[in-house]
């Protein structure tokens, strides 16, 4: 049997699997800024999910960030607390068992490659908008980490072709300004919101508005869809994926699959020829649960 545990800035899923079967799913409220608490909820989880099911597994983790090659420690998470501390190594102790750790947007574009939304396709870029904003790529079915473990760290560069309201752009809780992420997460759709209207609201809920005719709403919205479109235009520029993929919250809102292809042409590369882009952005089929089932095949069957 193998558990996937997907530590989300939220919430904590735990899957475990007999084979491709699911057995077993419990979700948990992610005890946000105390790592001694994550590591307990972690735990909790998997030993849940190993009473529910009668049976030991392996255990593969997806974080939001990654394991600094020499040291081990988690570096480039979102969720701050978790910056540092060697993970790992405390889940190992935890649990008595080896863990394999990977980066959530790894596990997520590995599930939607194998047999999701992107089955088939050769090179994929698979995106998380939620609570931050993570990407990772498949090759040929081959996740992609690179030497330093920030392959697909596509979040953390600045938004392409700025315009003069987007600069520098917000802060983000890398030190830099003006960050993919800042803009294109949760909290940068609602801060966008917010700063037309005045009022707050989550994420979701500035979608659910703009679809009920709020001004501001449809605004917000409408600037989110030009941005993700610049923002994946230089992705389509770079690697040419056959087929983007989205997850997360965000990947929930409808008519983003419609807009954003629409908006990314004006700067994706065709210098002299006028053609519509080939590539495909589609919504993740695994929904939720791509990336804990990502984490759980970070262990071979």
């Amino acid at each position: 049997m193998r558990i996937g545990i997907d530590l989300g800035g939220t919430k904590i899923e735990g899957i475990a699997l007999d084979g491709s079967r699911e057995v077993a799913r419990v979700r948990v409220d992610t005890p946000r800024d105390d790592y001694a608490a994550t590591l307990d909820a972690i735990s909790s989880v998997v030993a849940d999910l190993e009473r529910t099911a009668a049976a030991r597994g392996t255990v593969g983790v997806g974080i939001p960030g990654t394991l600094a090659p020499d040291s081990g420690l988690v570096k480039n998470a979102n969720s701050v607390w978790l910056l540092g501390r060697p993970l790992k190594a405390d889940l190992e102790r935890a649990l008595g068992r080896e863990v394999r750790v990977a980066n959530d947007a790894n596990c997520f574009v590995a599930s939607e490659a194998a047999d999701g939304a992107a089955a088939g396709a050769d090179l994929v870029f698979g995106v998380i908008v939620g609570t931050g904003t993570g990407a990772g790529i498949s090759i040929s079915g081959r996740v992609l980490a690179g030497p330093n473990g920030i392959a697909g760290e596509w979040g953390h560069n600045p938004l392409p072709w700025p315009d003069a309201d987007e600069l520098p752009g917000p802060p983000c809780y890398c030190g830099k300004h003006g960050c993919i992420e800042t803009f294109l997460s949760g909290p940068g759709l609602a801060r966008e919101y917010e700063r037309r209207s005045g009022q707050r609201a989550a994420a979701l809920d500035v979608a659910a508005r703009a679809a009920s005719a709020d001004r501001s709403a449809e605004e917000a919205m409408a600037s989110y869809e030009r941005r993700m479109a610049k923002a994946l235009a230089s992705v389509i520029n770079l690697l040419d994926p056959d087929v983007i993929v989205l997850g997360g919250g965000l990947s929930k809102i409808a008519h983003i699959y419609e807009n954003v292809p629409r908006f990314w042409g004006a700067h994706v590369f065709s210098a002299g020829v006028a053609e519509t882009p080939r590539t495909r952005l589609v919504r993740a089929a695994h929904g939720d649960a791509s990336g804990v089932r990502g984490a759980a095949w970070l262990w071979p069957s």
